[in-house]
């Protein structure tokens, strides 16, 4: 009798331990992932001619349920190359995503950018783009502290954070632009009002040429902080300017129905841009969720001054393209 009652003891201790490691497995590591809606599933809309992508996409530092980096890297690198973006904003990335985006997408971009930490330290807000179509100008990395060339954090923040910039030059056209991109601090208010202050004081440094600037900047939209850069700054956020948009939330830890699902990525421009598009990517080459945020995308086209005089005899016009026309006539 106690020999039998031994047995069913032992049995239900393993019971026990395989439905405990199942729920452990199920409900910390997450190998489920909420359903998105069939109107919410949006790939990317055909580029304009004529226009530029710029892209946004924080890759995750490591896993997202239990896929880790090297389940993930096929929907990562087949999203990034379905999008083809003309430069692209990266966060999140680890050193080891930095070498496996090199390898995978060098056929095609190339980057600049350094870890936050300093070097090859720290995750990137590297920024990638075509090696063919651009000529790099300019380029360079600031910490978002008061010592904005050494490693370091400042204010509230949790974390060092950076950000990275590139000005590059179409080979062909020879249109420029300057992309800034950045992956502002989790938990520090302060800190990100402050890199919000340094990303626009450094933007006007360029105020000749047109702007983007992508971000995670870890504040919901309407949020003060995001007004700060919104409404009260060079830059626009494209979300709101484009003239198509596919709107949806960008962070979802795979659960975008659930109330703690937000709006925290963005692509911004200045006036030297026309936004046409805005996509938030929700589509996934496979069956799981590509990062615990979606990939955004802005489609946009370089606003061109058009200015000229006119004389036939006692009439003067002089006109000015842009944004709409303007017209001064004197007779």
């Amino acid at each position: 009798m106690n020999k039998k009652k031994k047995v069913i003891t032992i049995t239900s201790v393993i019971l026990a331990l395989v439905i405990g490691i199942s729920l452990f497995v199920t409900l910390i590591l997450g190998t489920s992932q909420g359903e998105l809606p069939e109107d919410k599933v949006f790939g990317f809309r055909k580029k304009p001619e004529n226009a530029i992508r710029v892209m946004s996409f924080n890759i995750r530092c490591t896993n997202v349920g239990i896929r880790f980096t090297k389940a993930r890297t096929p929907d990562v690198v087949a999203t990034v190359l379905k999008g083809m973006p003309d430069s692209m904003g990266v966060q999140e990335a680890t050193p080891k995503w930095m070498k496996i985006l090199t390898e995978e997408l060098g056929d095609y971009y190339t980057w600049v950018g350094e870890g936050r930490d300093g070097n090859d330290k720290g995750e990137y807000s590297a920024i990638f783009y075509l090696k063919d179509k651009y000529n790099l100008i300019d380029s360079g990395t600031f910490w978002l502290s008061e010592t904005p060339d050494t490693p370091s954090k400042a204010w509230d923040a949790a974390f060092n954070r950076i950000c990275t910039w590139a000005i590059l030059e179409n080979k062909e056209t020879g249109e420029k632009y300057i992309h800034m991109n950045s992956h502002f601090d989790h938990k520090g208010e302060e800190a990100r009002s402050q890199s919000i202050k340094m990303i626009v004081e450094k933007s006007k440094e360029y105020e000749d040429i047109p702007a983007v600037f992508t971000a995670d900047m870890n504040v919901r939209e309407g949020s003060d902080n995001y007004k700060e850069i919104a409404e009260n700054s060079i830059f626009k956020d494209t979300k709101h300017t484009a003239k198509n948009a596919d709107i949806y939330v960008t962070y979802h830890d795979r659960y975008p129905e659930k109330e703690d699902a937000k709006v925290i990525d963005y692509c911004f421009a200045n006036e030297g841009f026309e936004a046409i598009n805005y996509g938030v990517v929700t589509e996934s080459p496979s069956e799981y969720y590509v990062s615990d945020h979606f990939p955004l995308y802005t489609d946009l086209k370089f606003v061109k001054d058009l200015d000229f005089n006119l004389s036939i005899g006692d009439f003067d016009a002089s006109i000015s393209l842009k944004d709409g026309i303007d017209i001064d006539i004197d007779f």
